[in-house]
């Protein structure tokens, strides 16, 4: 009877102790970006701390003239899942479609580049992880994969010159890439997006005419599910080997209407325990060396416009 009182009183002062004597953590309410913004000017600027946001001090338009241009951020309960960039009308459709909110303001405004809009959603799907952080570099950010952050793809500096400009994200958890898909055309965007994808958003035929095609990939938490590795075939024996060696092809021509050589992606879910982690495009020659030589990237070195007089563009991932 003794020993009952015993461990009913311990039991007692445990239910007492403070959560973080018990090495338990409560959730923040203010853990998540919830809000995104953008200033282009101070009024707005005091207008946006004066209600909460944090501002991100970099200018999107950085070395490329035009208007000062500022991200700001706010944190919340509700977190923000997804974000996009979009640079032509047919983009936003799809997003505007699928409940992405756009912020309407040019990104470039002043700098002559690109019409550039950013949009975000706050999804709650199997494909749907909360971010927790933002922030934006100007130059060679491969360091950042790093990091654990995940870039959007877009130069903010999009055809305006300048520093290379990029939005990155930093999640709750370890995201890993479990599908690919490529697409030619608009008519399915807002589809995908209510799937869970993400685009990648430049165009991997930049420069080159023909359709606008775009990268695509979902994410997940579950390492199993991840894939193991990428691959880009601009041959016929490459479009081979990569047969034999039981790689996935996305059948979309990643040149479509253009005059370069027949290209796709392909990708494995088998092989390595090393889990792909994130995916972007590289479209300047001259990020590829500061990518290829960080621990974990693997640039794939096949120009996605072989064959024409498009920009060239290396796909990029990161495990």
């Amino acid at each position: 009877m003794m020993m009952m009182m015993m461990m009913m009183g311990v039991r007692g002062v445990f239910l007492l102790l403070p959560v973080f004597l018990l090495g338990l953590t409560i959730p923040s309410m203010a853990t998540y970006v919830t809000e995104l913004q953008v200033s282009f000017d101070n009024a707005e600027g005091q207008q946006f701390r004066s209600q909460g946001f944090n501002k991100i001090d970099l200018d999107l338009n950085k070395r490329a003239g035009g208007k000062f241009i500022y991200l700001w951020y706010k944190r919340g309960s509700v977190p923000i899942t997804k974000v996009q960039v979009s640079f032509n009308d047919q983009q936003d459709v799809g997003l505007s479609n699928a409940g992405y909110t756009k912020i309407e303001k040019d990104l470039n405004s002043g700098a002559g580049g690109s019409w550039l809009y950013l949009w975000s959603v706050k999804g709650s799907g199997e494909f749907d992880t909360p971010i927790v952080d933002i922030t934006v570099t100007a130059g060679n950010d491969a360091e950042m994969f790093g990091l654990g952050w995940e870039r959007v793809a877009c130069d903010l500096n999009r055809k305006a010159g300048g520093d290379w400009i990029h939005i990155w994200l930093k999640r709750e958890a370890q995201t890993y890439i479990c599908d690919v898909t490529v697409t030619d055309s608009f008519g399915s965007d807002h589809a995908h997006f209510r799937s869970g994808y993400i685009r990648v958003d430049e165009d991997t035929n930049r420069g080159a005419g023909g359709a606008f095609v775009f990268i695509w990939y979902r994410q997940t938490t579950d390492r199993r599910k991840a894939l193991k590795d990428l691959q880009v075939s601009i041959t016929d024996g490459q479009y081979q080997q990569y047969q034999q060696q039981n790689y996935q092809q996305v059948r979309v021509d990643l040149n479509e209407g253009n005059s370069g050589v027949l290209e796709y992606l392909w990708y494995k879910k088998q092989g390595t325990n090393n889990p792909i982690k994130a995916i972007t495009l590289l479209p300047h020659k001259d990020l590829v060396a500061d990518y290829d030589r960080r621990a974990g990237v693997t640039v794939i070195k096949k120009d996605l416009n072989t064959g024409n007089s498009g920009r060239y563009e290396n796909l990029c991932f990161y495990q």
